[in-house]
């Protein structure tokens, strides 16, 4: 079975917990919050490993894409009173360090399709996800 045809929760949740061994989260990542749009910092501790499983299988399907598109995927409303809610991008230092941490393992790569440029899914991290049941 290939990505397209899994539970997307299930897979990023059962992804996750094999990224644990490969990447490692930053000391700061328990006092980020994950964008503008947020007022606290997520309360899931593992919210490191279920972004990068989810960075990894945004890659996987929308390839060759860059952090400006994927910041946009992890953005929100954010809440302005009385005012009406406006929507703000999600933070791109979080999504360009996981990036580099998949980058450094060997799962995406950079490279230009045409006149798209971005991260690629590697053969080596498309039998990392396919494996995953």
């Amino acid at each position: 079975m290939s990505v397209y045809n899994k539970d997307p929760n299930e897979l990023i949740e059962k992804t996750a917990q094999e990224l644990k061994s490969v990447v490692k989260a930053p000391d700061w990542h328990i006092f980020v919050k994950t964008g503008v749009s947020k007022e606290r910092p997520p309360e899931n501790k593992d919210w490191w490993y279920i972004r990068a499983a989810s960075i990894l299988r945004k890659v996987y399907i929308n390839g060759p894409i860059g952090t400006s598109k994927l910041s946009k995927k992890y953005g929100s409303k954010k809440n302005i009173g009385h005012k009406p809610g406006r929507f703000y991008n999600g933070s791109r230092k979080i999504i360009r360090t996981i990036l580099q941490q998949l980058e450094q393992q060997q799962l995406i790569k950079q490279e230009q399709k045409g006149v798209h440029k971005g991260r690629l899914i590697t053969p080596k991290g498309k039998s990392f996800l396919d494996k995953i049941k």
